[in-house]
């Protein structure tokens, strides 16, 4: 997967919020989200983040 710092994933599952949108700020065995819903961060294993996403956004920074 091609997951980088600043990225944005839609997932399959939603938030308690709602929402399916999250913020990438960490990478390594677990993945640092932010919900783009409600603001809450959270640790998660990295093979269940790779299971449950459905679409990547990437930053704007990278490409140029």
């Amino acid at each position: 997967m091609d997951v980088r710092v600043g990225d944005r994933l839609e997932m399959k599952k939603c938030h308690p919020c709602g929402s399916k949108c999250f913020e990438v700020l960490r990478i390594g065995m677990d993945f640092r989200l932010k919900c783009q819903g409600c603001g809450h961060e959270m640790m998660v294993p990295r093979l269940k983040i790779e299971k449950n996403i459905k679409k990547i956004f990437h930053s704007e920074e990278e490409h140029g």
